[in-house]
């Protein structure tokens, strides 16, 4: 992991990164990335090293999936630090705890963006609007 975090790295040690996401350096640093870990410790491992490289953009896909509820706060915390370093971050998620600190959220449906603004009146507009809507639960088989 120490060696995978050292990659791109700009100046922030892994310790420290790791410890942003909730993950004990001592127990994680000697450790392969390849090793038995669970798929919510290897999300925490690859914003760790996200956090490492101090990106001007990043794109992040589902960052919170996988992850225990227990550990849900220490993904917002690291998103958090990659804002306060400057980073411009594109979050894309279903879940509605990450667009408690955007600046911007999109409401998509069947490909389409439905409503755009701040993120108060996005999720009020999905409560009021799409919890009935017909898409709700239904995959486009196209999509498969």
């Amino acid at each position: 992991v120490r060696e995978y975090l050292n990659i791109n790295n700009k100046d922030l040690k892994p310790e420290e990164s790791l410890q942003l996401v909730g993950l004990n350096p001592t127990k994680y640093l000697p450790r392969l990335v390849n090793e038995e870990l669970s798929g919510g410790e290897r999300k925490r491992i690859e914003l760790s090293s996200i956090l490492s490289m101090k990106p001007k953009f990043a794109v992040l896909d589902e960052p919170d999936s996988g992850i225990d509820i227990n550990s849900i706060h220490y993904i917002k915390k690291a998103l958090l630090k990659l804002l306060e370093m400057g980073s411009t971050v594109l979050i894309i998620s279903h879940n509605e705890f990450i667009a408690d600190f955007s600046d911007k959220v999109s409401l998509l449906c069947g490909g389409q963006i439905i409503k755009e603004g701040k993120n108060k009146e996005v999720i009020d507009y999905f409560k009021n609007h799409c919890m009935s809507c017909e898409h709700v639960g239904v995959v486009d088989k196209g999509e498969l």
